[in-house]
């Protein structure tokens, strides 16, 4: 995995802390971590480091850092890797200084954040870098898990990849069966268009090359071209000439993305990023003893 310029992109502070308070509350339940409440006393504090204990990328400091705060407003912690940074096995991540309470009861909070969206980022590397030597770029999709398509779509970027469409109100998107009830992809384009602010971009899905040559009539700005076979990807790019954006798509994996990429299309997305990414093993070491 390679390296990349600092990672510059953030979430909505509002929408991290929602995510998490809807967390912690979920493990808390009604009465607390009555094991770690019944040991130690609010007063016993103590150390743990974060470390990565395999090869990836991270994603969702954010989360972490949220996790602690949210049960002690004082929490201290001091990062050493920042998201979308290389992890190495043993690197040590962050250290955590709070009260044992709050470092045993937002850790598991904390890890599964942390382990799902770095997992996430580490397997978009992997698909970035496999097509490293071409211009096609990495995005992901809409399949995401309910309530945390922000986070899972920031892990991509962490990992290098792009961002397709968050919403169904982001774009303009006509798919197979859109067209299918419309009659054909000219009715459905025609009848999108005339309610469509000048704002607003248009795909259209296709998965023959007759069908692209109908699209190529029309004014609009992308086309994803599903599961087509290399060859006849090269086709439709030379067919697009430009005009377009080229997007393939469907079942896309490590093994084929290099091939594909090579066609010349200009995005590639890949839902596994996201729905079947493992998650990255991390763990929180005590180093220092309670005191």
């Amino acid at each position: 995995m390679s390296e990349r310029s600092p990672f510059k992109n953030t979430m909505p502070n509002l929408l991290v802390k929602k995510a998490v308070m809807t967390a912690l509350e979920e493990d808390l339940g009604l009465r607390g971590d009555i094991t770690t409440n019944n040991i130690f006393d609010e007063k016993t504090v103590g150390t743990a480091t974060l470390r990565a204990r395999e090869k990836g990328i991270l994603a969702g400091q954010g989360f972490v850092t949220t996790a602690f705060t949210l049960l002690d407003p004082n929490t201290e912690i001091t990062w050493h890797k920042q998201d979308g940074n290389t992890l190495s096995p043993k690197e040590i991540i962050a250290t955590i200084n709070a009260p044992v309470r709050t470092i045993l009861t937002a850790e598991r909070t904390a890890l599964n954040f942390l382990g799902h969206l770095s997992g996430i980022a580490s397997l978009t590397r992997r698909f970035v870098d496999k097509i490293s030597h071409t211009n096609a770029k990495i995005a992901d999709t809409r399949k995401t898990t309910p309530g945390l398509r922000f986070a899972q779509k920031y892990a991509v970027l962490a990992g290098g990849g792009t961002n397709h469409r968050f919403r169904l109100d982001d774009a303009v998107m006509i798919k197979d069966n859109h067209i299918a009830f419309a009659g054909g992809i000219s009715q459905a384009i025609e009848k999108v268009k005339t309610t469509l602010g000048h704002m607003v971009k248009i795909e259209v899905e296709v998965d023959n090359l007759d069908q692209l040559e109908t699209c190529l009539k029309h004014n609009i700005d992308a086309v994803l071209l599903d599961n087509m076979l290399p060859e006849t990807l090269r086709q439709a790019v030379k067919l697009i000439d430009g005009k377009l954006i080229a997007e393939a798509s469907g079942g896309i994996n490590l093994d084929t993305v290099q091939e594909i990429a090579e066609t010349g299309v200009d995005i590639i997305s890949v839902g596994a990023l996201i729905h079947s990414a493992p998650c990255l093993d991390l763990g929180l070491d005590i180093d220092i003893p309670a005191t």
